[in-house]
């Protein structure tokens, strides 16, 4: 069956999940973070058939995730390590670490993120780095862009109306 091709649309979270929106993908850029970087840790780490782990690693390649590099010349072996693009995934991969954590770690934590410099728990959280604030749905929305299309503009517009028409309804009922 052939993958739609997402990085077509205009939008950049489709676009990012055509790069890695299938999850042998995200579990491979995971083990990358983690300091695994040859083939034959990939497939004992994930336990994964080498055709389709050869598949995945070379879509990262080509999405710019992962670089290629030979380790070995006699015979020529390969290692896989992120690339300034695979590294600014980690944002991603600890959202949604904290996600899973939050609502489906039923059976107690199997990781955490720590502060390394105290030792301390860390809640991640994703923020404003010109304000330093939190990001929330209460004070923060997605606009359209130059680039938006008709749908997108739409789409982002009522959403914004929506939010403005809450807002409103929300602050009548408190002055009553």
């Amino acid at each position: 069956m052939k993958k739609t091709n997402l990085d077509e649309m205009p939008c950049p979270i489709a676009r990012a999940l055509d790069r890695v929106g299938e999850w042998w993908s995200i579990l491979i850029l995971r083990d990358a973070f983690y300091g695994v970087s040859r083939f034959d840790e990939f497939e004992k780490s994930l336990g994964i058939a080498p055709n389709m782990l050869a598949r995945r690693l070379n879509g990262l390649v080509e999405a710019g995730l992962l670089e290629r590099r030979p380790y070995q010349t006699k015979p020529v072996r390969y290692e896989y390590v992120l690339t300034d693009m695979g590294r600014d995934f980690r944002p991603v991969m600890l959202a949604l670490m904290t996600w899973g954590n939050k609502y489906f770690a039923t059976e107690g934590l199997a990781m955490f993120l720590v502060d390394e410099r105290d030792g301390h728990m860390v809640d991640a959280v994703l923020t404003d780095r010109h304000t330093g604030d939190p990001i929330t749905r209460e004070n923060h929305a997605m606009y359209p862009g130059p680039a938006a299309s008709e749908r997108m503009r739409t789409r982002l517009e009522n959403n914004i109306a929506r939010r403005a028409a809450e807002r409103a309804a929300a602050a009548m009922e408190k002055r009553a």
